[in-house]
């Protein structure tokens, strides 16, 4: 373990933060709509989805790419980079930092995403088919895989530190800020630019999980399509975006004389070693998560004022998020805040346990947190504090996060509110 030459480990703060989601194309837009209660939820237009279980989507809306990259390499790659770079922009502006002025070796990227340029897979397979080889895009695998945003955006800014893309499915965004933490602890840098990137609203993902059983089938309502917690929801919906945070030492942060959000204080991430799409039903490895999150960084349960859920507003993922929950705050799970930003936002997949750090370091410093929006009808199986419907005056000091994804991945980060 990299210390700081005093035999502690090396601690890691959040300087910047950057946000292009379906409430809104910048983190002040986005969080301006959590804080009144908006969804994004509506139909989908872009494709024929007749025949499909679920006709919904939470869609980024007029978004111009060539804002943050030019007109050639917009054209060539696909959304997810697109929202990344955005995002990524927007945190580095966001923390005060010229990374012209940085030692580019010292200075990583970790942003993964959950499926990637699944959109470029479905457009190129017509291509082929309908007008042959020589029109497939020559640029198509790079647009699509995983670890692009990352290196575009490390290309882009000189970056020549440690580039990865995290991808644990729907807990990626949660452990690429673990693992960005991690990369500093361990001093392969002292910067990282972390957090996760979706845009999989295709019809092939939507039809996919709509078989899964996995979406809401209200189509006829679809800004109260989903609803986290409540006893009568019935899935999830597919949303995208993306969530970069500024990661710095501390040492590095303050010598810069950087402004300082957040502490990132313990991470971690389990397995459920169960199932390929289904939790384990008692919660433990969620549980475990959580608790060994909180100890990485010397946190008891009882100081988290906040949990930014998964809540992804299928049937089973909140009754056994809820039960985790219990199982590892025990009889404080009743005194602490829960939310789920996915009532508003739509399930963003790889990008949403990014956006939900993202917005409790917002709850930390504006005094409010955000809430989960159409929960009308109590369940007794989830009878925890969920804010419902609302915004929430409060002080939170310190919150967990969490991000659980298909094949049982569970990914937990311990956040705490910087004070000199």
């Amino acid at each position: 373990m990299y210390t700081n030459g005093n035999g502690n480990r090396r601690r890691v703060v959040v300087t910047g933060m950057g946000a292009v989601s379906p409430l809104g194309n910048t983190l002040a837009a986005t969080w301006a709509a959590m804080m009144q209660g908006e969804c994004a939820v509506d139909t989908i237009t872009k494709f024929d989805t007749a025949g499909f279980p679920c006709t919904m989507a939470a869609f980024v809306r007029d978004f111009d790419p060539t804002q943050y990259m030019d007109k050639r390499d917009a054209r060539r790659m696909a959304p997810f980079l697109h929202f990344a770079v955005a995002a990524a922009q927007e945190a580095l502006a966001n923390a005060g930092l010229d990374l012209n002025q940085e030692d580019p070796t010292r200075v990583g990227v970790e942003i993964g995403s959950a499926i990637g340029g699944a959109d470029v897979v479905e457009e190129e397979r017509l291509t082929l088919e309908r007008e042959g080889v020589k029109k497939v895009n020559p640029a198509a695998i790079p647009a699509l895989l995983i670890n692009m945003p990352g290196c575009f955006i490390a290309i882009h800014h000189n970056i020549r530190g440690p580039v990865n893309a995290s991808v644990t499915a729907c807990a990626t965004g949660i452990s690429g800020i673990g693992e960005g933490m991690r990369r500093i602890v361990w001093g392969d840098a002292d910067t990282m630019l972390v957090g996760g990137t979706e845009s999989a609203i295709t019809p092939l993902t939507i039809s996919a999980f709509g078989r899964l059983t996995a979406l809401s089938k209200r189509n006829d309502t679809p800004k109260r399509a989903i609803t986290p917690f409540d006893a009568n929801r019935d899935g999830t919906i597919v949303g995208e975006g993306a969530g970069v945070l500024v990661l710095e030492s501390l040492e590095h942060a303050q010598a810069r004389g950087a402004r300082i959000l957040a502490e990132v204080k313990g991470y971690s991430l389990t397995s459920d070693a169960f199932h390929i799409s289904s939790p384990r039903e008692d919660g433990s490895s969620q549980a475990r998560a959580m608790r060994q999150a909180l100890k990485d960084g010397g946190l008891e349960p009882h100081q988290v004022n906040y949990i930014g859920a998964h809540g992804t507003g299928t049937p089973m993922n909140d009754a056994i998020e809820t039960i985790a929950i219990k199982t590892a705050f025990g009889e404080s799970a009743y005194d602490i805040a829960i939310s789920s930003i996915k009532s508003m936002t739509g399930h963003t997949l790889g990008a949403a346990g990014a956006l939900s750090a993202i917005a409790a370091i917002k709850a930390m410093h504006e005094g409010f947190i955000p809430p989960t929006i159409n929960l009308e009808t109590p369940d007794p199986s989830c009878d925890l504090d969920y804010v419902p419907n609302q915004p929430r005056r409060a002080e939170v000091k310190v919150a967990v996060v969490n991000g659980f994804g298909f094949g049982g991945q569970n990914a937990s980060i311990a956040l705490q509110k910087w004070e000199e």
